[in-house]
């Protein structure tokens, strides 16, 4: 195990560190630098957000060694910084802080917005502030003193606050090349946070770039299913299993039937697109591509499909296999195979037992969509569906695994 040196809040440090050893961890044990808080330990709620090499970084989800010759700066790392002295006094003013467990990560957040967005409204400020949690404050006290300090810099302009946001901003690309190389696959870099979409036309731009790469990687799909990650579901539609094998091959068609689904293009076998859900306070809309394998013979077929979320960068790849069964005339069950993998921030929420309810109860009202859509029910192709709310089924799904347990039947 050799040393690895770094620079911390502008002083020379060299110590031991395990190679497994994470950032947030060597500022804590191994410089004292207490500061930096652990939360979540997922790069999920921002407490640990320190600079890398200017740029606002995860440090529970960073490497220590990966880190050997940069620059970090900790909340302990601002005493002649200009902007965070606006942020603090903006702080304490709008009583942005109770149990002050977010505020390190917060200020630091706070800090890239302000200098990097001059010109944010509060829309923008709670779009960028999405990837940091706080549960005691509410968040209104922080918006507001982002935009106190926003509005003071128009006002009032500080010259060493315009310089760092000229520092901030010039060797932009350089910066987030060398961040890039810091964080491990699904880490909060900056773009995680402070570069979402904010219009109809760069989330579409996100979904052609997010589909260019979107490839499903077999090694990813093998170690899925051999985590359980799997889920194997039917429903029932009334018409007859070749009149129902016709409309599951056409692709647009089908995603009119799934809440949150957009298609951006269709060629072929192809099909690009969003899906958007929403968990609770935190959204995403994760743009991609998928194909179409089709046996027709068999009745038989699997979309293959992976893609991205613009804001928390959080990567989804997965298998869909259904196959038809005609249970009578006028009668047709499909089987649907499941095989999924989530990385990134978001993949904390693909671990509970509930994920699979609450794709099971999608999959049911996915099928009553398309009973609909065959029954004559027109959907236009051209419109979403509205956004899934995994609160609101979740909360479906709790509810009736409690009448489960007091041995009423679950209601449909």
């Amino acid at each position: 195990m050799d040393p690895i040196s770094i620079q911390v809040n502008g002083r020379s440090f060299s110590r031991q560190a395990e190679p497994r050893m994470h950032l947030g961890d060597f500022l804590r044990d191994e410089l004292h630098l207490t500061g930096t808080h652990l939360g979540c330990e997922h790069g999920v709620c921002g407490a640990c957000t320190v600079l890398v090499d200017g740029q606002p970084t995860r440090s529970c989800i960073t490497f220590a060694v990966a880190c050997e010759g940069r620059e970090i700066t900790t909340i302990e790392g601002y005493e002649d910084d200009a902007v965070m002295r606006r942020l603090r006094q903006a702080f304490t003013h709008h009583h942005a802080l109770q149990c002050g467990f977010c505020t390190p990560g917060m200020l630091t957040t706070a800090r890239d917005i302000v200098l990097r967005l001059p010109e944010a409204d509060e829309a923008c400020v709670r779009l960028e502030l999405s990837g940091n949690l706080c549960r005691c404050t509410g968040y209104q006290g922080i918006v507001d003193a982002i935009l106190d300090v926003l509005q003071q810099q128009r006002a009032s302009p500080d010259a060493q606050f315009e310089q760092l946001r000229q520092r901030l901003t010039a060797p932009r690309s350089v910066a987030m090349t060398r961040v890039a190389a810091v964080a491990p696959v699904g880490s909060a870099s900056p773009s995680t946070s402070n570069s979402a979409p904010s219009s109809s036309k760069s989330a579409a731009s996100a979904s052609s770039a997010a589909a260019d790469m979107a490839e499903v990687d077999p090694v990813a799909m093998a170690k899925a299913k051999a985590k359980g990650n799997a889920i194997d579901v039917h429903f029932d539609v009334p018409y007859p299993v070749d009149r129902v094998w016709e409309f599951m091959g056409d692709l647009p068609a089908v995603a009119s039937c799934l809440p949150g689904a957009t298609i951006d293009s269709h060629e072929g076998e192809r099909v690009k697109g969003t899906i958007a859900i929403k968990f609770g306070p935190m959204s995403a809309a994760f743009a991609g591509a998928a194909r179409l394998e089709r046996d027709d013979a068999a009745k038989r077929a699997v979309l293959r499909g992976a893609g991205q979320d613009s804001l928390s960068k959080s990567r989804t790849q997965g298998d869909i296999s259904y196959r038809l069964e005609a249970l009578s005339v006028d009668n047709t069950r499909v089987h649907v195979d499941m095989i999924y993998a989530l990385q990134g921030p978001l993949a904390q929420f693909s671990r509970s037992g509930l994920v699979k309810d609450f794709v099971r109860r999608m999959v049911a009202d996915f099928g009553k969509q398309i009973t609909r859509r065959l029954g004559g029910q027109a959907v236009s192709t051209n419109e979403p569906q509205p956004t899934v709310s995994m609160a609101a089924m979740m909360w479906s799904v709790l509810w009736n695994r409690i009448r489960g347990w007091l041995g009423k039947p679950p209601r449909p």
